[in-house]
């Protein structure tokens, strides 16, 4: 489920730490990383190890987003138990609506496998997210869609799911508040949340068909991993190709991020064989436009179109046929 230009962001980040040092902004509160999702042997190398972590808060921020949602509709009921019981509650006090509560979508969602193991691997309880949950639910009572979910009758699939899907969208996601909240917990958040706000309203209308390996999958993280040590492993051969075509710059004066980028698209012209050459370019060319310099972007669309003409010209670019 996982894009592949996530993949490639992870990938990216791995090799910067491992190049200059500096570790990876993980998350402080070690719930977040207390599982791991990728299948076979967590035991490997630094790089493996890292890239391992990388993906691991991706889905730890994912199950993040759905448990909070979940806590905010539940909290209805809470809200309801703590109005009644006050000393002289009022008329409004004890009409507190708790028909979200036992929205039917949301205990799909918490009696799913995926939301079980998820939880159970990242534990978002141990958060201390409360506050959270109760602002966001506040909000959620102030607003006419609430009013107009509550005075419907019955149960009917569409509104049980766009309430939900109302409150993560327009309370949760466009709230600077709780974006904050997120951020401070999840040091990947502007790597990761565009790609997840997807993911989770895919969740929303099929809470049933995720499971939790599925998130990285096995085919999906075999290409993180070789992408990663073909970098690693044959740098001195993507280097070959890219110092030539540097000119005037010096290679060594060069933006480390820029340099790895280009390693890593040359790297997929020579041995990702089921990639087409004009994909990987693009891809690239965004990566250098959003994490590094404002130049970036043109320079790497140059550097690589380039290295790819070279490529055909010897013969070295043997691409098989790729079908999306």
């Amino acid at each position: 489920m996982i894009s592949r230009r996530n993949i490639r962001v992870k990938v990216m980040q791995c090799l910067y730490a491992l190049r200059t040092g500096n570790e990876l902004p993980f998350p402080s509160n070690p719930t977040i990383v207390a599982g791991s999702v990728i299948a076979g042997d967590k035991a490997g190398s630094r790089p493996e190890t890292l890239l391992r972590r990388q993906f691991d808060f991706t889905v730890a921020l994912f199950t993040f987003q759905v448990w909070f949602l979940t806590e905010v509709a539940r909290y209805a009921e809470t809200d309801a138990r703590n109005r009644a019981a006050k000393h002289l509650p009022t008329a409004d006090d004890l009409a507190v609506s708790v028909k979200i509560a036992g929205n039917e979508l949301l205990w799909r969602i918490r009696e799913s496998d995926f939301f079980k193991e998820a939880t159970g691997a990242f534990k978002p309880h141990l958060l201390q997210a409360e506050e959270q949950v109760k602002k966001v639910y506040h909000l959620l009572q102030a607003c006419t869609e609430y009013a107009v979910y509550n005075q419907a009758a019955g149960r009917d699939k569409k509104a049980e799911r766009e309430i939900l899907e109302f409150i993560y969208n327009d309370l949760m996601l466009a709230n600077e508040d709780w974006v904050s909240f997120a951020e401070e917990l999840y040091p990947n958040w502007d790597d990761d949340a565009e790609m997840l706000q997807q993911l989770v309203l895919h969740f929303l209308s099929k809470p049933g068909v995720v499971a939790l390996a599925d998130m990285i999958g096995k085919e999906k993280f075999e290409f993180a991993r070789q992408l990663l040590d073909t970098v690693e492993t044959r740098q001195d051969q993507l280097d070959e190709w890219i110092k030539p075509k540097l000119h005037n710059w010096d290679a060594d004066r060069l933006a480390q991020l820029d340099m790895i980028l280009l390693q890593m698209g040359v790297a997929e012209f020579l041995y990702f064989e089921t990639i087409p050459p004009k994909v990987t370019i693009n891809e690239y060319i965004d990566l250098a436009k959003a994490y590094s310099t404002p130049q970036s972007g043109q320079f790497v669309n140059g550097i690589l179109d380039n290295i790819r003409k070279d490529l055909e010209a010897a013969g070295k670019l043997e691409k098989v046929a790729f079908k999306k």
